[in-house]
């Protein structure tokens, strides 16, 4: 059975097709492009016909190779949105860096409450989520949340697209911040007291439900019949999550690429005060379970560097990179990744150096330099928020599990592995491709469950062991890590 998985990343895209036999999955590249923001009118935005035509072009190529699908899904990152009105969509979804929502959070918080915000919803705070990205538009434009019919997130809004069908996904829908954890759909108080329209936000279905076939006109169009379309784990971490190749129930893992999430799955949310202070989020994930876990800023900062510094004509390969800081003085100076001054596109290097010499420690002047501190840094912040997650879970766990394009980046494996002092276990790379594949095969029956397709990922797939090694220095650098300012 070959069917397909649109993977949308912030700064690229891929569409895999995969086939079941037996215990196995086979998968083939079909497709990938770039994605990324488009400047206008002083604000970012994503172009979504871009990343529409894209899907389209997949589905030719997959049949001009023989791989028309028996199904397809589509997965993305969270918290953008599309407003429709009439069945148009009113304005080009903005990019979540946008700077629109500064200072948003905290007004919110202000006038409903930090703690009733998680203890409703269990969702992290972080200023880009959907909550404050509406109200932003609240203040700011009115007009087209007046206008505004529906709400679709990107996953939905191109599968409206292609089947003229409005779903709306669970997974993708809690990072909203405006799913109750109890109820496990909208909060209809918490939508009213932010001034929204109830009717904006459609029913949700979890994942591995139809949600349409392609319209007449794109199967015309495309020469392909109308095949069904699935709603998977459409937030990519659920999906990344649901490849996870673990042969135990209980599991840490981190999908790595653009952002770094880490933690467990849990059977319900955890909304305590501690997971508050912390700033844990509770996604909704597949088979009826949260992902308790953390948004690590993650390989952002790299990219963004290696950005600034092809501007100034240095060019290097990621890989090259990577070469330059393993050959840089080791524990020389950290930042705290996940400090906001990270969160912005920009000259990441001056960020990186005013944090530095912020903290009196030294600060890098060489690319290598900058590249070992973002990657010691990210190495060991994953181990502290390791110890939350094992804190807030009570529960411990004797290595990570390690999905997601930025395994490529062995370096940053092994020194997790030396951060942590536990074994890393790093693969599938193409993990939330994998996991979208898997829920559809769910979906249809084809795979009976999670655990089940989780076995049939394991046999599928190699998995890379990083056992730890420096314990010593690792130790002492940690303990100097969790004295920055901020940590």
């Amino acid at each position: 059975m070959s069917i397909i998985a649109f993977d949308l990343g912030a700064s690229s895209g891929r569409a895999l097709a995969g086939d079941l036999k037996g215990n196995r999955i086979q998968i083939k590249e079909i497709h990938r492009f770039s994605n990324g923001p488009i400047q206008r009118g002083g604000h970012l935005y994503w172009d979504i016909d871009h990343l529409f035509a894209q899907i389209k072009q997949g589905l030719a190529k997959a049949k001009s190779m023989g791989k028309e699908p028996d199904s397809l899904g589509i997965d993305s990152w969270a918290v953008d949105y599309g407003l429709i009105a009439q069945g148009r969509l009113l304005q080009a979804p903005y990019h979540y860096r946008d700077h629109r929502t500064d200072g948003v959070m905290d007004r919110v918080g202000e006038k409903i409450g930090r703690s009733e915000i998680f203890s409703r919803t269990g969702i992290q705070f972080l200023p880009f989520n959907t909550i404050y990205q509406l109200a932003a538009m609240g203040e700011q434009e009115p007009e087209v949340l007046i206008k505004a019919e529906r709400f679709l997130m990107i996953p939905e809004l191109l599968r409206y697209w292609l089947t003229g069908e409005m779903i709306s996904e669970f997974t993708n829908a809690t990072t909203t911040q405006l799913v109750h954890e109890a109820t496990r759909t909208w909060d209809v108080e918490l939508i009213s007291r932010l001034g929204l329209k109830r009717s904006l936000f459609g029913s949700l279905v979890q994942p591995g439900t139809p949600a349409g076939r392609l319209l007449s006109s794109v199967s015309a169009e495309l020469g392909l019949g109308t095949i069904p379309v699935m709603a998977v784990g459409e937030h990519d971490t659920a999906s990344a999550v649901a490849s996870v190749p673990a042969m135990e129930s209980s599991f840490a893992y981190l999908s790595c690429g653009t952002w770094s999430l880490l933690g467990t799955e849990v059977d319900q949310p955890v909304t305590g005060r501690k997971a508050l202070d912390l700033n844990f989020t509770n996604e909704g994930g597949v088979g009826g379970k949260y992902r308790l876990l953390k948004n690590i800023m993650g390989l952002w900062i790299l990219q963004e560097l290696k950005r600034e510094w092809d501007r100034k004509g240095q060019i290097y390969s990621f890989e090259e990179w990577v070469a330059l800081s393993r050959q840089a003085p080791a524990f020389a100076s950290w930042i705290n990744p996940d400090d906001p001054a990270f969160l912005p596109a920009g000259d990441m290097s001056v960020r990186i150096r005013e944090f530095c010499l912020k903290t009196k420690q030294q600060a890098p002047e060489q690319p290598g330099e900058f590249a070992r501190c973002i990657l010691e840094s990210l190495a060991l912040q994953y181990r502290h928020v390791l110890e939350q997650t094992e804190l807030l879970s009570e529960r411990s766990f004797p290595g990570l599990y390690m999905v997601g394009g930025g395994i490529r980046n062995e370096l940053l494996c092994q020194w997790t592995a030396n951060a942590i002092g536990r074994p890393v276990w790093a693969g599938p790379i193409e993990g939330s491709a994998i996991g979208n594949l898997a829920v559809q095969w769910i979906g249809t029956g084809e795979i009976r469950d999670l655990e089940e397709a989780r076995t049939i990922i394991r046999n599928s797939f190699a998995v890379r062991e990083y056992e730890p090694a420096q314990g010593p220095q690792w130790q002492e650098a940690y303990d100097r890590f969790c004295g920055l300012g901020g940590m």
